[in-house]
């Protein structure tokens, strides 16, 4: 079966028409910012979406994951119509449809992997500079992390972030 990508505005159409939203995002993005009835099934659980008699519409943060994966979510899909959100949830934002947002969750685990990362490359380069060259072994450190998390898939500050106390709001969610 083939995806199609429709704008946000065509995907409110087929919501109220009775399509399903699926938001293929992780659950930590999902519990802090939403469309309203979207049924969140992260893209490795997707094998588990229940078959549809309905059509099913797809959506991420950007649709660069549903784009990717169309093939993936065209088969999860089964035999109902299915259809890609033409910019994710950015898009359904940006077209002025409406998002429910949840600041009291945390940022999602891979936000905060970029501003620890980033800001301990930052930390590692002004102690260099201004205490000891020793201390440029921590930018290099997190920049070998980051390629070891790129070359494999696993990312050990996010497997550490995802235990920390403000993020265990969200894993229950």
């Amino acid at each position: 079966m083939t995806i199609t990508t429709i704008s946000p505005a065509e995907a409110r159409r087929k919501i109220d028409a009775g399509a399903q939203l699926v938001d293929i995002r992780d659950r930590d993005e999902h519990a802090r910012e939403n469309i309203p009835g979207a049924v969140n099934v992260p893209l490795s659980q997707i094998g588990s979406l229940p078959p549809c008699a309905q059509p099913v519409i797809f959506h991420c943060r950007s649709g660069m994951r549903t784009a990717a994966n169309a093939d993936l979510l065209a088969g999860a899909a089964q035999d109902a119509p299915c259809y890609i959100v033409e910019g994710g949830i950015d898009a359904w934002r940006q077209a002025g449809l409406p998002v429910s947002i949840d600041r009291k969750q945390p940022l999602e685990i891979m936000r905060q992997v970029q501003l620890g990362a980033g800001g301990l490359v930052l930390l590692g380069v002004a102690l260099g500079f201004l205490a000891g060259p020793g201390f440029f072994a921590l930018s290099a450190f997190v920049g070998a992390g980051l390629m070891l998390a790129g070359a494999t898939g696993w990312c050990g500050m996010a497997s550490l972030l995802r235990h920390m106390p403000w993020n265990r709001r969200s894993q229950g969610a």
